[in-house]
């Protein structure tokens, strides 16, 4: 049986991690931990782009070897995967014997089948995205930002010919509307296939960059660094072998807008075609981070240091933000005040204070054992039935990697708890003498501790150290993390009778200070 395998586009090893490279891994690792409690076999791959000019010319104005640079780099990133408490399952590095060998057995296959070709170019060049531009890339007369300073070059390179598969890319997407996700995004790369694309520049002259991986039938030339960085997501899973097949084609790469048109939509899956490789099955393609407006970026003066915010906070809150205020495919705004709302009313209020209460009750009035219910009124039922209901939308929603909108009816139930108990009021109940309060009392405690322990199994892919807190607190019996779930968690008070820990505060108010 095949592994869902899954992907992100590797990090590019000249610049410090930001929002969206850690956005990029919280929801492939949401998606990954996700299709495992589904039941699938994942693979989920992450890694550092090393080669090209840019990490050349950083490594050389601080006086180390570009491996040196590299070595640093992926330290710092494979930290980022740390912290976020990221279960990605390998971790490619470009300058790795497994994947040079790769680039080079398809470069020379290509070469041989007569795609690659020897060439004049006398054009213009970005150097902050290494890659070739023509008129069409401008905007209104213009380079856009993005490219940086751009500078008209003439060298002798070696082509690609991408231009001979135009048609066929553009036939591939229509016949399939459904590859990237969200189908808005598709249209983009058909209406970027509007204009003729041109061959492409596939090397180096060793005379301008040294730092990339040569060709094998040319060493005096390196090879460009998009058909290198590209490769990897075959190289990492043995391109060749029966760990290949098990895994290729993959099920979802999870890529950024800014580098879906040309790199990924277009000169990817040229190559994969041209290789004779099967394409993808889909791409998912993400926005951007934006705050008052502007897209989050050194350039705007705006950063974000994901890693700084988890100082204060930990993971798990920054995961969550990231899932229920990005809606996939869209654009959303960060502030550390829309933070700090999800933060004290989602986490604090909704969650934590739920199992706070549930824990301090459990405590004074049943020794810290969960009671068993027996009391089934319309209080008890409406939250039955708002389970049901809440967790079929929940898991639909996952399903389709809407974690926005799964993650909105999810905490929606645990508000229900919320009004449950204030409608209950079993702090109330537990000064009667009445044996029919005594049993209220017991039942309300039973209903909001199945509650938290139902709504806690599905909110493990998104903040998985948080429910191991809660179910570690709760004394659940049986997690969910093993189980595989095939239809939605079915509410039974399986809890009764469990012993629990001590209450815990799970989400401490932060110091004012620090804020």
């Amino acid at each position: 049986m095949k592994d869902f395998y899954i992907t992100t586009a590797i990090d590019y090893a000249n610049g410090q991690p930001h929002i969206g490279h850690a956005y990029e891994k919280v929801l492939t690792d949401a998606i990954a931990r996700y299709r495992r409690m589904r039941g699938d076999t994942v693979h989920f791959l992450t890694g550092l782009d090393e080669h090209g000019q840019k990490v050349q010319q950083s490594a050389a104005r601080e006086g180390i070897t570009p491996q040196a640079l590299c070595d640093r780099m992926a330290g710092i990133y494979q930290e980022l995967c740390e912290r976020l408490d990221i279960s990605h399952d390998d971790y490619i590095r470009t300058t790795e014997p497994r994947h040079k060998a790769v680039v080079q057995l398809l470069l020379q296959r290509l070469f041989d089948k007569g795609e690659i070709y020897k060439g004049e170019y006398t054009g213009f060049y970005s150097q902050r995205a290494e890659q070739f531009l023509q008129d069409k890339d401008k905007v209104d007369g213009k380079w856009p930002e993005v490219f940086g300073e751009v500078v008209e070059v003439s060298e002798t390179n070696y082509f690609f010919k991408l231009a001979q598969y135009q048609e066929w890319l553009i036939g591939f997407l229509k016949e399939n509307p459904d590859f990237i996700v969200p189908a808005f995004r598709q249209k983009q790369v058909l209406e970027f296939l509007k204009d003729d694309l041109s061959d492409l520049s596939i090397s180096r002259p060793r005379t301008r960059l040294e730092w990339g991986i040569p060709l094998p039938f040319d060493p005096d030339c390196v090879t460009y660094v998009w058909f290198d960085a590209l490769i990897n997501y075959i190289s990492a899973i043995g391109y060749g072998t029966p760990d290949f097949e098990r895994r290729w084609p993959v099920d979802y790469h999870v890529i950024g807008k800014d580098i879906m048109v040309p790199a990924h939509a277009i000169y990817w899956l040229i190559m994969l075609k041209a290789c004779d490789i099967p394409l993808p099955k889909h791409m998912l393609v993400h926005g951007f981070w934006m705050s008052s407006g502007l897209k989050i970026s050194k350039s705007s003066g705006n950063v974000i240091k994901p890693l700084d915010y988890m100082g204060d906070f930990g993971a798990d809150p920054l995961r969550y933000f990231f899932l229920r205020e990005m809606a996939v495919g869209q654009d959303a705004d960060f502030s550390h005040d829309r933070f700090m709302s999800r933060y004290n009313a989602d986490l604090g209020n909704d969650l934590g204070n739920l199992l706070s209460r549930v824990l301090n009750m459990g405590e004074r009035y049943f020794a810290s054992r969960i009671p068993a219910p027996s009391v089934n009124e319309e209080p008890e039922q409406h939250v039955i039935n708002g389970w049901n209901e809440a967790a079929a939308l929940v898991v639909g929603a996952f399903d389709r990697f809407e974690f926005s909108v799964g993650l909105e009816a999810l905490f929606g139930f645990f508000k229900s708890l919320n009004r449950y108990a204030e409608i209950r009021a079993p702090w109330k109940l537990a000064k009667s003498e009445d044996p029919k309060d005594r049993a209220l009392l017991e039942t309300s405690i039973a209903v909001m501790a199945e509650g938290i322990r139902l709504g806690a199994s599905l909110l493990r892919p998104v903040m998985p150290s948080t429910v191991d807190r809660i179910e570690c607190h709760l004394g659940v019996p049986e997690p969910l993390t093993n189980a595989k779930l095939a239809e939605v968690p079915v509410w039974s008070f399986e809890m009764s009778g469990q012993q629990h820990g001590d209450k815990v505060i799970l989400f401490p108010r932060p110091d004012p200070k620090a804020e």
